[in-house]
């Protein structure tokens, strides 16, 4: 694994004022003169200057405010890019857990890959290590044979789109995201990431306490490259029992609870809770912010109101949204809970969804694969199974000897429960995005399933929702009319 400092936010003036003399280039600087704001009559640009020629106290002012005054907020105005390289499938879910955050990865979707996987830490000297290797080279070598035969199918299906390089690459991505599969969380990956400082503090505490060698193997390589450049806002950075105990000292007080003894359903989406009375408190909240006076007095006036009404209000609210326009605010006060058993492949594209509050069981076998249309079109499907029968089994071995360890032979394919709650303004922006039929199929197969069941209990405000391709259309059968279409600006 290799963590690369890649860039940080210093003070313009300092980058000028660094090729005439000696100045320290910190974006430690920038956080002290912030933080001095709220309690200086001093101009912003003033502070400024003082924080960069005075580097020493502007780290002291940050400690102070940090640390004993507790306004973690100013770390906030330190930003850091990082090249994350060589890390697994596997750590990449604990690293993108953060939501303020920015994280770009590697496209298993559009790279086709060279076999590159992790070892984990754990199995060195182990008989295991061995077994591990052969494994991933069986699921390897497996994803070439796929790779190959479903981009020929791909090709003989549509003969038309086999002349032009990008549709070419199209019917070749296909192949590609749908062999990955096969793969193993194991596989390497890279990732570019944007984290402001106080982000990037949680990050590195969270990971010093994390089970898996690798993730805290990362956490001590993003401190590492940090910290000479601004020690005075990461100061909480070391393991801690909060973090390292508290979810087993929960499982282990669960234990006994008849509840997690029983196969739960298997289901793919369920909606499990909702916000009662979604559509009103979303109309209500829109009568609030236009109207003023008491929330509840709205809501009273909104239930009042018949369903044409209601509908009415609605569209006058959404007349003017465009494609890409994002809903108005108050649409986030209904939320709805679903239920999910999501693919590793799925979960991979979900979980970058970090404005939704989402949590996550292990990955588990009992609940099944997931499995490509493409798989059985090309003949393969016995053997895709069979791959997935020798890696459950090597799953069971390494979990016997070391529990935790074995989600990094599981493949794309396997599964896991996933409780995700988002308000209805987050929603729409998964479906426009996921439902659209350039998304990957099985995420879309999972956003379809959420919106048809927030439908049912939001009728009025979901009847926009839709992937970008069919919101032209859905628009159309609300307003008679098509949307105004915004035209791209020229450079």
């Amino acid at each position: 694994m290799r963590v690369i400092l890649a860039g940080y936010n210093v003070d313009l003036d300092a980058l000028k004022e660094y090729k005439e003399r000696d100045v320290l280039l910190t974006p430690e600087s920038l956080s002290a003169a912030y933080a001095r704001i709220s309690r200086s009559p001093k101009s912003i640009d003033v502070l400024r200057e003082n924080a960069r020629h005075e580097v020493t106290k502007a780290r002291a002012s940050n400690r102070k405010i940090i640390f004993e005054m507790g306004h973690h907020s100013v770390a906030e105005h330190a930003i850091f890019n990082f090249d994350i390289l060589g890390i697994s499938r596997r750590a990449v879910e604990e690293f993108e857990k953060f939501r303020l955050c920015s994280y770009t990865e590697k496209s298993q979707r559009y790279v086709t890959l060279k076999g590159d996987y992790v070892v984990p830490k754990e199995l060195q000297g182990r008989v295991l290590r061995g077994e591990f290797r052969k494994i991933i080279r069986l699921q390897n070598g497996f994803y070439k044979l796929l790779f190959e035969r479903i981009r020929a199918h791909n090709f003989a299906a549509y003969p038309g789109l086999t002349k032009d390089n990008q549709d070419r690459r199209l019917l070749e991505n296909l192949a590609k995201e749908d062999a990955r599969y096969i793969l193993s969380l194991a596989t390497q990956t890279q990732v570019g990431a944007t984290i402001n400082a106080r982000s990037l503090e949680l990050m590195i505490r969270r990971f010093a306490s994390h089970h898996l060698a690798e993730i805290r193997e990362l956490g001590r390589k993003l401190f590492a490259s940090v910290k000479k450049i601004s020690p005075s806002i990461i100061l909480f950075y070391e393991a801690n029992d909060y973090d390292r105990k508290t979810y087993k000292e929960l499982y282990e007080h669960t234990a006994r609870m008849e509840a997690y003894t029983k196969k739960g359903r298997k289901r793919e989406v369920r909606l499990v809770d909702h916000t009662e009375d979604g559509d009103n408190r979303i109309l209500a909240a829109l009568l609030f912010r236009v109207r003023g006076g008491d929330y509840a007095t709205c809501l009273q006036t909104v239930r009042k109101m018949s369903e044409r009404k209601k509908l009415e209000f609605f569209k006058k609210a959404c007349s003017r949204v465009e494609l890409y326009d994002v809903l108005l605010r108050e649409f986030e006060f209904s939320d709805l809970s679903f239920s999910l058993i999501v693919s590793s492949g799925c979960f991979g594209q979900l979980k970058r969804h970090r404005m939704a509050s989402i949590v996550w069981h292990r990955y588990d076998p009992n609940l099944g694969i997931t499995m490509p249309q493409s798989v059985k079109a090309v003949g393969e499907e016995k053997g895709f199974h069979e791959i997935v029968h020798e890696t459950e089994q090597f799953y069971y071995r390494i979990e016997k000897a070391l529990p935790g360890i074995g989600d990094y032979i599981l493949t794309n394919a396997h599964r896991r429960r996933v409780l995700m709650r988002v308000n209805l303004r987050e929603l729409y922006h998964i479906s426009r995005l996921r439902e659209d039929p350039t998304a990957q199929w099985d995420i879309r197969n999972i956003a379809q399933k959420m919106s048809v069941l927030a439908k049912k209990v939001f009728p009025i405000t979901t009847m926009l929702l839709g992937g970008k391709s069919d919101y032209p259309e859905i628009y159309r059968r609300l307003y008679g009319r098509y949307p105004r279409v915004r035209e791209v600006p020229v450079p």
